[in-house]
């Protein structure tokens, strides 16, 4: 299905459904008045099965991004049929989603991925053992152990792979005073750390922009 959205041709497959929801992959493609074409794509992930926040704002940056010569997938995981025994088994179906959807849409170079809130686990546990060419993460919980067994259905060891791309975390001023003093990436020079007032502003947008030129994409 084709559809335009301020002047970009956008790609919706529909990949299943449950329990009434059409789960689908979007491909946003940069527009013949793009200033360039960016050869890294950017992946945004989301679950919103699992957590409704985690699509906030993806529209948004990911159509603004397209604009500027990005090419832009918008992932929406289906939550995983029959039974989890564990968390571990929950991130892995995830994750094999992720892989599968990224694998369908057949990408020139490893992409950048961006996920928000809960979906922030989904993509560490993919960049844990699938190629990427950066992580960019947005408000993630401060660590595995502090995400409510509500959520998950048992304790999710701590992510422990290494920094080898380009990875940022994005974040209000106080949530990312937490980040700092909690989350295992907040004193490592190696990552940078994007405070913003607005998650879904202009401001986060620019800042977003402003990162992918600094590592270069």
């Amino acid at each position: 299905m084709f559809s335009l959205f301020r002047g970009l041709q956008s790609t919706q497959r529909f990949s299943g459904c449950l329990a009434g929801r059409v789960y689908s992959t979007i491909t946003r493609s940069p527009p013949a008045s793009a200033p360039r074409l960016a050869p890294t794509p950017l992946v945004f992930v989301s679950a919103n099965d699992w957590d409704a926040s985690s699509s906030n704002g993806v529209t948004y940056f990911s159509s603004m991004l397209a604009e500027k010569g990005y090419t832009c997938l918008q992932i929406d995981l289906r939550f995983p049929h029959g039974p989890i025994r564990d968390s571990e088994e929950l991130m892995t179906a995830l994750s094999t989603n992720l892989h599968d959807e990224i694998r369908l849409s057949i990408m020139p170079f490893p992409p950048i991925i961006f996920a928000r809130s809960l979906s922030c686990l989904i993509a560490q546990t993919y960049v844990s053992s699938h190629p990427a060419s950066g992580l960019f993460l947005i408000s993630p919980p401060l660590s595995n152990a502090s995400v409510s067994e509500a959520i998950l259905p048992s304790k999710l060891p701590e992510f422990n792979f290494e920094a080898k791309f380009p990875i940022a975390m994005m974040a209000p001023d106080k949530e990312m005073q937490l980040l700092r003093a909690q989350h295992r990436f907040g004193n490592d020079p190696g990552v940078d750390m994007m405070p913003v007032a607005d998650l879904e502003s202009s401001h986060a947008l620019a800042t977003i922009e402003e990162w992918l030129d600094l590592v270069g994409v």
